[in-house]
């Protein structure tokens, strides 16, 4: 890399940390940003003197409020609740609610920095955000969750809107909380809008969302093989979760003609050596969306699987590699071992799933690798969708979504490799989708002036 280039980039992170020094997550993703991004503007005249990433990074609002709510026995609590707007250079805000311990400010702000450029990469006017609590709905009834949503509810509601932000389900935030998210807001504002995507089919939801990040990531996989002559078709895919993306991930997997070996949850994680069929499929998906059982019990149903307590599926032997639960979970020394048992192609579902260290290894070794915020955009894609069904009164069939789906998961792959393809022939698809999306989001900002 060029000298001047890569004091760019360093003069360039030292500002970042030096404003945001105790948020690991943001700034882990916003490095990855920079290593592809600044050496693209420094060859780019008309980006110089604007400082467009250090704009970029910078998030447009951010929102922080109490959430209390009372228990199913009277007592009151207090939950942290967040909405960050990032960027709305290309669109009114767009980016999801997670509800999970773990949720910070850090968090939430590389997520909502990954959704700026997720968003410009589905080619939808969508701009980027997240949000959330620290609130856990584990182990809460449905009365406790309602009241949880209408008291987050009641305070978000002033800063979203169809023309503003339309914030969707994430981790902790499937269609029960939806649900009550949205009646909350339309009894608060007393007006039926496409507010909230991820809706029921018969509220304005569109088909095909709940499947539509695992299916996007599984259609990014198939792109990257066909440019190889191979396909999902007869290879050993192992897949890491077990909510939405990870389910609907199998279950694309499944109809293309592969065959998953593996799903996980925070305890651990089960191999079937047989390959989870449909029928398997269906009672996992019983288990962890009606029953929110534990994917330990997959074995007493199916003995021939073993259960793998605490540990990560790095270590079965595949073709294909698709982490689906959360970020930072497959490591260097997980990469190693893919790359050790002949792993080819690596989709993530999650949202950096994957560590600095196994992407470069993924790189060095000319592994298939597609980051999150190109394979697994079929999610907000959708949601694109579903505001746009809502804003013309209308809705497609299952089978005009799905092709609107694979469409745009065909262009996010095209425009990764337009950017992303290096000199031996290899695609880097990270530089390709950082640069795609910012050059959406740049030009953008350069037209309507310093905001």
């Amino acid at each position: 890399m060029h000298v001047d280039t890569q004091s760019a980039i360093d003069n360039f992170m030292s500002e970042v940390r030096s404003r945001n020094g105790h948020e690991p997550e943001f700034l882990q993703a916003v490095q990855e940003v920079a290593d592809t991004v600044i050496p693209y503007i420094v060859q780019h005249d008309i980006y110089h003197g604007k400082n467009i990433l250090l704009r970029m990074v910078e998030p447009e609002r951010l929102i922080s409020f109490r959430v209390a709510w009372v228990d199913d026995k009277g007592e009151i609590h207090v939950n942290r609740g967040y909405r960050i707007q990032m960027n709305s250079a290309i669109g009114p805000y767009k980016g999801g609610l997670r509800f999970h311990p773990t949720v910070n400010a850090s968090v939430l702000k590389f997520l909502a920095f990954e959704q700026v450029f997720k968003n410009s990469l589905t080619t939808l006017p969508m701009g980027g955000a997240k949000g959330g609590s620290d609130f856990d709905p584990k182990g809460k009834s449905d009365d406790e969750i309602m009241r949880f949503c209408h008291a987050f509810m009641s305070e978000l509601c002033r800063h979203i809107g169809p023309n503003t932000d339309v914030p969707a389900g994430d981790i902790g935030v499937g269609a029960r909380e939806i649900g009550y998210l949205f009646g909350a807001y339309k009894k608060t504002r007393n007006e039926f809008t496409g507010v909230l995507t991820g809706k029921g089919l018969s509220w304005g939801g569109s088909q095909i969302r709940p499947e539509a990040t695992g299916y996007g990531t599984v259609y990014f996989a198939q792109s990257m093989l066909q440019t190889k002559g191979e396909s999902i078709e007869g290879k050993n895919v192992v897949i890491s979760g077990s909510g939405n993306v990870a389910q609907f991930a199998a279950e694309k997997v499944l109809q293309l003609g592969g065959k998953v070996l593996t799903l996980s949850d925070s305890g651990g994680y089960i191999y079937d050596p047989d390959g989870i069929d449909e029928q398997k499929l269906t009672f996992v998906m019983d288990l962890k969306n009606n029953k929110r059982g534990r994917i330990m019990t997959y074995v007493k149903e199916y003995p021939k699987a073993t259960y793998h307590e605490g540990k990560r599926p790095w270590d079965v032997k595949c073709q294909i590699a698709l982490p689906c639960a959360t970020q930072n979970e497959l490591t260097g020394e997980d990469a190693n071992q893919l790359i050790k048992n002949g792993v080819i192609a690596v989709s993530e579902g999650a949202n950096m799933p994957s560590t600095p260290e196994a992407i470069h290894l993924f790189h060095d070794h000319k592994i298939l690798f597609a980051p999150g915020k190109a394979s697994n955009a079929g999610g907000v894609a959708t949601s694109g969708l579903e505001m746009s069904q809502n804003s013309l009164r209308i809705s497609w069939t299952r089978e005009e979504v799905d092709v609107k789906l694979r469409s745009i998961m065909s262009d996010i792959h095209d425009a990764c490799t337009h950017y992303g393809m290096e000199e031996d022939g290899y695609c880097n698809y990270v530089k390709g989708a950082n640069i795609a999306g910012f050059v959406k989001v740049a030009d953008a900002m350069l037209a309507q002036g310093v905001i």
